[in-house]
């Protein structure tokens, strides 16, 4: 593509820090959770490429019609590829888009259509912005989508720490990740984090009800541990797993969750998957996100409690994976509810995508 940034382009990373900076010159936005996604424009050439590097056009065409009229003729910009519910951005209905059907996508595409959400501009004419600070890329930014209609946004942006809080808060109920906070005067370094993201974390107690072994060392060292709630019905239902061990904690773990393994399945709440098939898949089982990874797992007795950290909830799991905090053997398993998840009221995509326009 004849552009002064041509693709493929690794996008700009950030590290993780515990709360919104005080010190400094920031511009904050909020943390958006759909798939990152650079666009380049070229004339009748149009590109939106992964995180990694990958081409999604097929994946959503109906961004194809408002990309071509609604940006420069040449231009590439940094975003996230989103979709709004009625009650916040959903996650699944977007996975569900990376599909090998066309029939299935653009099926998709016309009942819950995707929309982008931009907050970086790398390069527009015939000029290279990449070394050119935030502040004047946002504004250029701000410029060029003026006039953006829905599907196209442009992320809202503040210098004000005390607004950056608020929305930390007030928007997690529509789905989004935190804040993320930019150096005003940053230069876009690829695949560099030199950004800042603060996202929400919370503490759950959760029931333990099997492991999967590490996958270098199986009968070793434990990989990770598969995590439970009981629903209203009294069901256990798998909720995600947590992995944060060190080599020296997991190879530990094998002795510790033996006696667990005792007789296991005779009355495990998961007992109808582990003998749905002969590798013992785990809840869920194998699908085309698992990319031929080894799910396969060992049942626990569930009987053990254990504090985890975590991000929030999609649905009734866990949106990423857990961290591992504490054993609680103060708690009982019937004791690890979804009623102890804190419930956060969503807030109206529309006033989020308003803002700052």
């Amino acid at each position: 593509m004849n552009l002064p940034v041509p693709p493929p382009v690794l996008p700009m990373l950030a590290k993780r820090v515990d709360d919104v900076p005080e010190q400094g010159a920031w511009i904050f936005e909020p943390k958006w959770d759909g798939f990152r996604a650079l666009i380049f424009r070229a004339g009748d050439e149009l590109m939106i490429q992964s995180r990694d590097q990958k081409p999604l056009d097929r994946y959503f065409p109906e961004l194809a019609e408002p990309l071509k009229t609604q940006l420069p003729e040449r231009c590439v910009l940094d975003g996230e590829i989103v979709i709004a519910a009625a009650t916040g951005l959903d996650f699944d209905a977007l996975q569900l888009r990376i599909h090998p059907a066309a029939s299935r996508i653009k099926l998709l595409a016309q009942q819950i259509p995707a929309s982008v959400v931009f907050f970086d501009v790398l390069a527009v004419g015939d000029r290279d912005l990449r070394t050119t600070p935030f502040a004047e890329r946002r504004r250029e930014l701000e410029a060029l989508l003026k006039d953006a209609k829905p599907p196209l946004h442009i992320t809202p942006a503040t210098r004000e720490t005390a607004m950056a809080r608020d929305w930390f808060k007030r928007f997690e109920g529509a789905g989004l990740d935190g804040v993320m906070a930019k150096p005003v005067d940053g230069i876009y370094q690829p695949n560099k984090r030199v950004m800042l993201k603060i996202k929400h974390e919370r503490d759950c107690d959760c029931v333990v009800a099997g492991f999967r072994w590490h996958k270098d060392a199986e009968n070793e060292a434990i990989g990770s541990l598969l995590l439970g709630l009981y629903d209203d019905a009294g069901m256990l239902q798998h909720v995600g797993v947590c992995a944060s061990f060190t080599q020296v904690k997991r190879r530990e773990l094998v002795e510790f969750l033996a006696p667990y393994r005792e007789h296991a399945l005779e009355n495990h709440p998961w007992r109808g998957w582990a003998e749905s098939s002969g590798e013992g898949r785990m809840p869920g089982g194998q699908s085309r996100w698992s990319q031929g990874k080894d799910l396969s797992w060992q049942p626990l007795r569930p009987e053990l409690v254990v504090e985890v950290a975590y991000e929030h909830m999609q649905s009734t799991r866990f949106r990423h994976m857990a961290q591992f905090r504490r054993w609680r053997t103060d708690k009982s398993p019937a004791q690890c509810t979804y009623e102890q998840l804190e419930v956060v009221a969503p807030h109206e995509l529309a006033d989020i995508f308003s803002v700052g326009r």
